[in-house]
């Protein structure tokens, strides 16, 4: 099984991420013991239907469509050298013909285990992408022991979609349902594979919507305490008229088994990643050109806001639909195409559905006023994202816990900064300070304090000299993004 730990926003996330797991990515070879018999849930593309039946009857109806995949990756590896002898260049010499194949890349065949969903008829497959992402081969065997070798349609990392094909007809699927439409407390099951001990239906209520855990780039988690475990991802997740509203996926655990936190795919995003997929071939999603944050409370005084609602637009992208239409960095999106904005991932989310071509109005918040602005969408991108001590003092101020200098070439070499970006950048972070409490780290650029841009040490001062220090809002680069902090003294 691989973990997956997503990029930490606060302390207090840290833990989570550590404990989160992407839930299906079981590896052949973790338990021991004879290949058993499987058999597998289900999913399907026809229209929703109220059913009134029994559990049982609902589940009887719906595990033929739910499938068992093994697939199979070719993992390189290089020998290493574990001696300090092994690694000294005289004592090699001696033994060239030995250590001319020593360092040779070596091959091992790694498997994975995991569910899938038959989605229709002609047999298409809803699965992970983490399950076959990389993969050499992909078999998928059926509740009635018949065995396909399936092709990949089409992947998406960044949802965590991946759709497969098996070559059949007549296939048992299971309808598409509605994940707008659950409710927190909402009976639902999960069907899948777990241990590869053969298919399983654990049963559970909706937990909570709308989870974000930085696991890829588009979430909107449905939460539940229905046991997931690894072998789990990629199956269904059902509610009780045997419709599929979403696609299992990652586990939040300590052990790495079940702990009665699993999220699932919600099936509006899966559908309308595997429609694009099935249609285009590829993911086609709108592209607005904006890096949305998420507002904080000590943010809403800079930004002349009543609340913590909306996002924050710390980048717009030169030439970008937005940068066309008129957005601004700072400016805070409260709504789009009339959808009421809570977080950075309801943007992009919303805005990807959008697609390309189509002309949307966002409603935000600039200096404090409100404003309406319309813009037409484009296609998303495939791929984005020595002196003495008076000197020494003055070229590193140290505030609010953090140390200073002013951007240079050496920095830029070093940490591949662009020539674009100007700034102080931060030399040093002091523990269990407001900069480090907010994750300020070194290799930061500073280019913004209080929403006024600065190039070097002289700007930064006389910004804090011009300006409120209690209260500092500022604008880092890192890493080719851009977001705002806001920190306290």
């Amino acid at each position: 099984m691989r973990s997956i730990i997503g990029k930490v926003k606060w302390l207090s996330a840290a833990l989570l991420f550590s404990c989160v797991f992407f839930s299906g990515m079981l590896v052949e070879g973790m338990f021991s013991g004879n290949r058993r018999d499987i058999s597998f849930p289900g999913t399907a593309m026809a229209q929703s239907q109220e059913t009134g039946g029994s559990l049982p009857d609902v589940v009887e109806k719906v595990v033929p469509a739910v499938v068992y995949i093994q697939s199979k990756a070719i993992i390189k590896q290089r020998e290493q050298a574990d001696s300090p002898m092994l690694r000294d260049p005289r004592f090699r010499r001696f033994f060239e013909d030995f250590f001319k194949h020593y360092n040779m890349p070596r091959e091992r065949e790694q498997k994975y285990l995991g569910s899938g969903v038959i989605v229709g008829e002609d047999g298409y497959i809803l699965t992970n992408n983490h399950l076959v992402q990389n993969t050499e081969e992909i078999e998928v065997i059926l509740p009635d022991k018949r065995q396909f070798d399936a092709t990949v349609v089409g992947t998406d990392p960044r949802s965590d979609i991946a759709v497969l094909k098996i070559d059949s007809e007549g296939l048992p699927v299971v309808s598409l349902g509605s994940s707008e439409d659950l409710r927190l407390g909402q009976t639902v099951l999960a069907i899948g594979y777990p241990y590869a001990v053969g298919q399983t239906v654990t049963r559970g209520i909706v937990s909570a919507l709308g989870r974000s855990l930085n696991l890829v780039d588009y979430e909107d988690f449905i939460q539940t305490d229905a046991a997931i475990n690894p072998g789990n991802s990629g199956g269904a997740l059902i509610n009780t008229r045997g419709e599929l509203v979403g696609i299992n996926t990652a586990i939040y655990s300590r052990s790495g088994g079940n702990q009665g936190i699993g999220f699932a795919i919600p099936i509006e995003l899966a559908r309308q990643i595997m429609e694009s997929i099935i249609e285009h071939g590829r993911v086609i999603r709108g592209y607005v050109g904006v890096v949305p944050q998420d507002v904080n409370p000590d943010m809403k005084d800079f930004f002349g806001l009543e609340d913590a609602n909306g996002v924050l637009l710390s980048h717009v992208a030169e030439d970008s639909p937005a940068d066309k239409a008129g957005l601004k960095r700072g400016d805070v999106v409260i709504r789009f195409n009339g959808r009421k904005i809570r977080t950075s991932d309801e943007f992009r989310r919303y805005a990807a559905e959008a697609g390309p071509g189509v002309k949307v109005k966002v409603e935000i918040i600039r200096n404090g006023k409100n404003k309406e602005i319309e813009i037409r969408m484009g296609e998303h991108p495939a791929d984005e994202p020595a002196a003495d001590e008076k000197d020494i003092e003055e070229r590193n101020p140290v505030f609010l816990g953090v140390g200073l200098e002013t951007l240079a070439d050496d920095h830029r070499q070093a940490l591949n900064i662009p020539s674009r970006v100007k700034g102080v950048i931060i030399t040093q972070v002091d523990r269990s300070t407001s900069a480090e409490k907010a994750g300020l780290n070194r290799g930061d650029v500073l280019v913004e304090v209080n929403r006024k841009r600065i190039t070097d040490i002289s700007d930064f001062r006389d910004v804090l000299d011009s300006t409120r220090r209690d209260k500092v809002l500022l604008l880092v680069y890192r890493s080719g993004n851009y977001f705002y902090v806001a920190i306290s003294e």
